[in-house]
């Protein structure tokens, strides 16, 4: 970088005064664009958080169908989510809420790799092996229970899969295993209404009801915006200096 009579030269290219005093205005524009942005994701934030604190909180079977026999609406409730008709496949052991089985196959790649000597490069065919997925099947239990009340599964997301087993068919194929344990304790965000609650209600694995609502009402999303935005703006600015802006001068 070198220090010239118009702005900064940088090799490849040459920031002048001006388009740093262009690059500010760019800055501000996109700073108040950012603000409006963010603005209106926590409005949006602000009414969520409204939505979770007039919901209603339960911890007992008694007040969960009282909830949804009266269609209460929005709730939290926490109790034991517990799987009425296991699963699992004759292979491996335990009993399972879900079991995802993958087929993997062991599987020969080529790749470019770059060599350079400071005068001269060139490049050589590397071999290596990976596993590969090439396919998956997976079976369900039809029916679980939360707190006591049986549901179809589909009503409430069931927690992440925990690997289970390794089972080789062949030196190039294997079957790898995940599984979601028979029971678990946590907190579901779901609508109380005709007499059950609504399909694909999220579940709060090992949370209480007030873990859940302070998990719920975090600003994350309002702070990875403007971490995303600061790059954007970054990035805006140094494609301005690079281009070359004659309509400047």
């Amino acid at each position: 970088m070198r220090y010239g009579r118009k702005g900064l030269d940088f090799g490849d290219f040459e920031i002048t005064k001006r388009e740093i005093l262009a690059s500010i205005s760019i800055i501000a524009v996109m700073i108040l664009i950012g603000i409006l942005i963010s603005s209106k994701i926590s409005e949006y934030q602000m009414d969520k958080n409204e939505k979770y604190n007039k919901a209603v909180k339960i911890e007992s079977q008694e007040m969960f169908q009282y909830g949804m026999d009266t269609n209460v609406g929005n709730a939290f409730v926490y109790g034991d989510l517990k799987a009425v008709d296991t699963v699992t496949y004759p292979e491996i052991s335990g009993e399972y809420m879900y079991v995802e089985k993958v087929k993997e196959r062991y599987t020969r790649h080529t790749r470019q790799v770059r060599h350079s000597n400071g005068k001269t490069t060139w490049y050589t065919t590397e071999t290596y092996w990976t596993w590969d997925r090439v396919g998956s099947e997976d079976i369900k239990c039809k029916q679980i229970s939360f707190c006591d009340i049986v549901f179809p599964s589909n009503k409430i997301e069931m927690p992440g899969t925990d690997y289970i087993d390794t089972i080789k068919e062949s030196s190039h194929v294997r079957y790898k295993y995940y599984g979601v344990r028979t029971k678990y304790t946590g907190t579901i965000f779901t609508d109380l209404r005709d007499k059950t609650i609504s399909d694909n209600s999220n579940f709060y694995n090992n949370s209480t009801i007030d873990e859940t609502i302070e998990y719920l009402e975090s600003s994350v999303g309002t702070v990875i915006f403007w971490i995303f935005w600061v790059i954007l703006i970054g990035l805006a600015v140094f494609g301005f200096y690079y281009l070359d802006n004659r309509w400047l001068d």
